[in-house]
C-alpha cells in the first residue's frame, strides 16, 4: 500500500517540506487537543515551570509572562510519557506511514514534544535546523508538526526556506555559546525565498532535518498548537546526548531491527545539551 504519490516524494526531496492532510483522524485529533486543553488549565496554578521529565528537567515550559489569567503553556516534553493519547498517536499516525516512504521501512522514535502559541503569547521560535541539536551517523530524519489547530497566516506558522536541507550545517554557536539558532545574515540573504506552511488542524508538516526553518509570534485571537515528533530510520545511531530523552526514545515503531548501522558524510559543531527546559532558554540567551 502506498501512502504518498511519487509527485508527493519529489516535493518533500526537492524543498525538505511538505504539508499532508488527514494526518490523524477525527477522534484522534479531538482527544489530543482535549488533552492539551487540560493541561493549559493546570498550567494556571502555576507560576514557573513544573513537572519532571526523564532527566529530571522540568516537563511543562511556561511562556515569561505567563499567568493565570493568560496562561502560556508554549511547550510540553515527551508528552507521550504521560499520555496514552499521545503515545498512541506517535505510534499509529499516518505520519509514521508517511515517513517510512520517505527514508525507509525501518523507523524508530527518536523524540516528541507539543510546541504551543497560545493567544496573547509571544513565542517566536529564530531560524535553525534540528540536525544541529540531535546529530547522528545518517540524516534521514524527519520532523512531523501534527497541526491541532488550523495553522494560518496569522497565528504563527511554520517559516521555511525550501531546499536548504540541500545546503551547509550551519553553525548554531554564537560567542562560545550554543544558541541553538543561526546567524541572521544567513536568512536576510534568503528572505524572498521564505514559504509559510499552513494547513486545517490534523494536517502534518513533514519537514527534512536540516532545513533552515523559524516561526513568528501568534499574533491572532486562535492557538497555534502543534505536536512534534522526530522519527529516524533504524540504522542511525545517536553521536551526541539526546536533548529530549524519554523513555520511549528509540522505539521501533515500524518495520525490524536490522542490526546494521549506516554513515553519511558531513562536518558539523556538536551541540550543548539545555540545562533549563527547552531550546527556547538557550535562543533567549540561558543555557
Amino acid at each position: 500500500m502506498s501512502f504518498l504519490t511519487q509527485a508527493q516524494k519529489d516535493i518533500f526531496w526537492r524543498d525538505g517540506v511538505i504539508v499532508i492532510e488527514n494526518a490523524v483522524s477525527s477522534d484522534q485529533l479531538n482527544t489530543l487537543r482535549s488533552e492539551f486543553a487540560r493541561w493549559v488549565e493546570e498550567s494556571r496554578s502555576h507560576n514557573d515551570d513544573y513537572g519532571e521529565t526523564f532527566d529530571g528537567r522540568p516537563r511543562f515550559d511556561l511562556q515569561p509572562g505567563h499567568n493565570a489569567e493568560t496562561p502560556g503553556l508554549r511547550r510540553v516534553q515527551s508528552p507521550e510519557e504521560i499520555s496514552e493519547i499521545f503515545a498512541g498517536v506517535m505510534r499509529s499516525a499516518a505520519t509514521v506511514d508517511f515517513c517510512t516512504e520517505l527514508i525507509g521501512m525501518n523507523i524508530r522514535f527518536h523524540h516528541g514534544k507539543v510546541n504551543s502559541k497560545l493567544p496573547g503569547t509571544a513565542t517566536q521560535v529564530k531560524w535553525h535546523q534540528d540536525f544541529p541539536f540531535q546529530p547522528m551517523t545518517n540524516n534521514d530524519m524527519i520532523t512531523c508538526l501534527l497541526f491541532l489547530d488550523e495553522v494560518t497566516l496569522e497565528n504563527g506558522p511554520l517559516e521555511v526556506l525550501p531546499g536548504s536541507h540541500l545546503g551547509p550545517i550551519y553553525s548554531h554557536w554564537n560567542n562560545g555559546f550554543f544558541t541553538g539558532a543561526v546567524d541572521e545574515t544567513i536568512i536576510d540573504a534568503q528572505r524572498d525565498k521564505i514559504i509559510k506552511c499552513t494547513g486545517d488542524a490534523g494536517s502534518v508538516c513533514l519537514m527534512h532535518v536540516n532545513l533552515l526553518h523559524g516561526s513568528a509570534p501568534n499574533l491572532s485571537n486562535n492557538s497555534r498548537t502543534l505536536y512534534i515528533t522526530t522519527y529516524y530510520a533504524e540504522d542511525a545511531i545517536e553521536l551526541s546526548q539526546n536533548h529530549l530523552p524519554s523513555a520511549l526514545t528509540h522505539e521501533l515503531v515500524r518495520g525490524t531491527a536490522s542490526g546494521r548501522v549506516r554513515c553519511t558524510p558531513y562536518e558539523m559543531e556538536l551541540p550543548a545539551v539545555p540545562k533549563a527546559t527547552s531550546f527556547f532558554a538557550q535562543q533567549e540567551g540561558a543555557n
